[in-house]
């Protein structure tokens, strides 16, 4: 898939092709749904982490509580 916008009949296509046929007047909530699903995942993607680490590593109890109130 491009960066271009899924249309209403490309989703109907690639929902066909995955075995999920849809009723036509599913076809455009399919493409919006989708679209702003990619629009999403498009910022999280910019996004830089830089050294944070994964997940699996954070450790419950053990952050370091360093703020002034």
């Amino acid at each position: 898939m491009s960066a271009a916008e899924l249309t209403p009949p490309e989703a109907a296509l690639w929902a066909d092709r995955a075995g999920l046929p849809l009723p036509g007047d599913r076809h455009a909530a399919v493409a919006a749904t989708a679209n702003h699903i990619h629009s999403v995942v498009a910022v999280l993607r910019e996004l830089d982490f830089g050294d944070t680490p994964p997940a699996a590593a954070y450790r419950v109890g053990e952050e370091k509580n360093d703020a002034a109130v």
